[in-house]
């Protein structure tokens, strides 16, 4: 069985392009945020719809092997009525996701920092993660502190931390791809 870290080794690439992602995503925040806040909140809730559509197929579907079916419908119809109320009201959204981002980058940023701890004995430069933990959960922060500035403003916020963020990737990919490197014996 391979440790977490040499599986994460061994896919260093995904994190690369996880990173690159991140940066594309913030250039386009930073260069349209206007667009980019009414895509963010479209596909939220095209997204919430169709997961919470897919959530009752399953749920119907699978409805005599569930132990906690009741628990499964009611997070499909949540997620449906969420996409609705998305589609329906995109300014409740707007800030409705503001919030959620917030305490998604927190917590977020939370284990990114915990793992960042776990992976300190393991390899070297682990800080990244640490950093990147940090940088999310400061995001968070300033997302709680500061509802009012707007979502436009968000999407700025947003795009800064993905260029960041992207940034911490990156570096992480390359130091995960040269510990698989060394692991293997230099190949």
């Amino acid at each position: 069985m391979l440790s977490l870290i040499h599986l994460a080794a061994r896919h260093w690439w995904l994190l690369l392009l996880r990173g690159l992602l991140a940066i594309a995503f913030g250039a386009m925040a930073l260069a349209w945020p206007g667009p980019t806040a009414a895509a963010l909140v479209l596909l939220l809730g095209a997204y919430l719809l169709v997961d919470g559509v897919f959530g009752l197929v399953d749920c119907v579907r699978h409805w005599s092997q569930l132990h906690d079916r009741w628990l499964w419908l009611l997070d499909a119809l949540f997620s449906l009525a969420a996409g609705i109320v998305a589609l329906l009201m995109p300014g409740l959204t707007a800030l409705a996701l503001l919030l959620v981002i917030a305490a998604w980058s927190v917590v977020a940023g939370v284990l990114r920092v915990a793992l960042a701890i776990r992976l300190r004995k393991l390899i070297e430069g682990e800080w990244w993660m640490a950093l990147g933990g940090l940088l999310s959960i400061v995001f968070g922060v300033l997302l709680f502190a500061l509802p009012d500035a707007g979502i436009v403003s968000l999407v700025w916020l947003i795009g800064i931390w993905a260029l960041l963020l992207g940034a911490v990737f990156i570096a992480l990919s390359l130091r995960l791809r040269r510990f698989g490197q060394s692991a293997r014996g230099g190949r």
